[in-house]
């Protein structure tokens, strides 16, 4: 049965006179992917980091579970079951696939100073890293250098990176942003498959993508939300068109 993991309440970031998120409100469900879309400039990117705790709103609210989290440090959230992905790939390159994700399970060690040690022993920290690299579909590059993979590798990287902290909610910030056809149907199949016992916003410029892999859609455009809804009510609303879609959708 899905639940709602993340609810974010009339939320407003502004900057001096500039709304670059304005009055929105958005759930995030257990088993569901929620799109936000819109053309650049349109509030994206913000809204993620106002949900990360990236940025503090200047209004509403944002709950995590049974936590309100608003105006949290995005350590704190994080602990609380938020992972994050960013536009720009984070990952250590001169490190092997193995010893990134294994870092990344050691952040979860009770002791939070835990992840900076040498990544030996723990046998709870070694099996998550173990199933993220399962659910990533990276155990064949399990001891390459993360520098040496592909750019699309590198990208499944992060996202095994990020389940290795055990989130409930992933927040996935253009994912398959210079991919080649190849790499991205494999990220769309990874993102469908880690879609059980997650709740993922995924903000997404490729639109084929976006409509294979979203439960619901929101559109915004200059910082406020102008339609949500199904793929299929997205796709016929003419305002969206007007505004962002175009015709080929």
């Amino acid at each position: 049965m899905s639940e709602v993991l993340l609810s974010a309440k009339n939320l407003t970031k502004r900057f001096g006179g500039l709304a670059a998120v304005n009055d929105v409100s958005v759930d995030l469900w257990r088993n569901h992917i929620h799109a936000v879309i819109g053309p650049n400039g349109a509030g994206k990117s913000t809204l993620t980091n106002l949900l990360s705790g990236d940025l503090p709103p200047t209004s509403g609210s944002v709950t995590l579970g049974s936590h309100d989290v608003t105006g949290w440090t995005p350590e704190k959230i994080s602990g609380k079951g938020l992972g994050r992905s960013y536009q720009k790939t984070n990952i250590f390159l001169p490190f092997s696939v193995w010893e990134n994700v294994r870092l990344a399970s050691q952040s979860r060690a009770p002791n939070a100073a835990r992840w900076l040690q040498r990544a030996t022993g723990f046998a709870a920290v070694n099996a998550r890293a173990e199933e993220a690299l399962k659910l990533a579909g990276l155990q064949h590059r399990k001891h390459s250098i993360a520098g040496t993979i592909s750019h699309g590798e590198q990208r499944q990287l992060e996202i095994a990176m990020t389940l290795a902290t055990e989130p409930q909610v992933l927040l996935l910030d253009e994912p398959l942003a210079g991919m080649g056809v190849a790499e991205a149907e494999r990220m769309v199949a990874l993102l469908l498959a880690i879609k059980k016992n997650h709740g993922i916003l995924l903000v997404e410029h490729d639109m084929d993508a976006v409509f294979t892999l979203a439960d619901k859609l929101t559109v915004m455009v200059n910082g406020q939300v102008i339609a949500s809804g199904t793929p299929a009510q997205i796709r016929a609303d003419a305002g969206v068109q007007a505004a962002y879609l175009g015709e080929e959708h």
